[in-house]
This record gives C-alpha cells, sequence and structure tokens, in this order.
C-alpha cells in the first residue's frame, strides 16, 4: 500500500471550503483534470479517468458534521481517499488530502500524485474564493 497526503493552509471559513469540497456537481472544478465524477445514486459515482480512458464505480461520503469527504473505489478496491477541513481561527482553515492506493498498477507514481494534490488544492482555492467573493460582492 502506497500513501499521499498533502495540505494546504485557505483563508475562508471551514464550511465554505467543505461545501465547495463536498458539491458533486462540481468536483471537476477542483479535482485532477484527468478524473472526472459523474453522481448515481449517491454515495455511488463513476469516475473516469483520462490517463486509462476507464470508468471506475466508487462510494463518495460527504459528512458535514465533521467537514470530511471520503471516496474509494467500489468494486476492486484499488484506492481510497479521503479531504479534511479543520478551521484555524481567524477566518483561515487547513485542508488535507489523503490518497492510498491499494493495487500500485493503479498508483501513477510520487511525483504525479503529489503534483495532482498541490494542483487540486490550489483549484479548490480558487473555487472557494470566487464563490465568497460573488456572495459579498
Amino acid at each position: 500500500m502506497t500513501e499521499y497526503e498533502r495540505s494546504r493552509t485557505m483563508p475562508a471559513l471551514p464550511e465554505h471550503i467543505f461545501d465547495q469540497a463536498a458539491n458533486v456537481d462540481q468536483l471537476d472544478q477542483w479535482l485532477p483534470e484527468a478524473l472526472h465524477v459523474r453522481a448515481e445514486e449517491l454515495p455511488a459515482v463513476t469516475v473516469h479517468e483520462d490517463r486509462t480512458d476507464e470508468d471506475t464505480s466508487a462510494l463518495l461520503r460527504a459528512q458535514k458534521d465533521q467537514m470530511r469527504l471520503e471516496w474509494g473505489t467500489r468494486d476492486q478496491g484499488s484506492y481510497t481517499g479521503w479531504l479534511q477541513v479543520a478551521g484555524l481561527g481567524s477566518g483561515a482553515s487547513e485542508v488535507t488530502v489523503h490518497l492510498s492506493f491499494f493495487d500500485e498498477d493503479h498508483d501513477p507514481g510520487g511525483k504525479a500524485v503529489n503534483d495532482a494534490l498541490d494542483h487540486s488544492l490550489e483549484r479548490l482555492e480558487r473555487q472557494v474564493r470566487l464563490r465568497v467573493d460573488n456572495t459579498a460582492g
């Protein structure tokens, strides 16, 4: 099993970040560009991966009371992950994303995964800023 984890501090309330991250219709706005999620009957989703041009059955669960989003493959159990939002006070939050790969064939490698996680956290922060700025203005 291989695990990866990245964190980023964002200047937003945890509720704003979690609401954006957990919005199933807007997951493509912050997930790696090569992944596309299509909701079925939640928690069931289908994930399309451009790199392999394959669809994978997965589960996606949002636990708002814990500010936690969890996901993983349904049938083959090749990977799981979670996103956790924690308030830091003064309107800032820390967002942590964790991935676990149980199938080494599914793991694209450390550099690719860490770059994708960093880029996804940047994209999530941009989406949150857009949402907060549009609400405030």
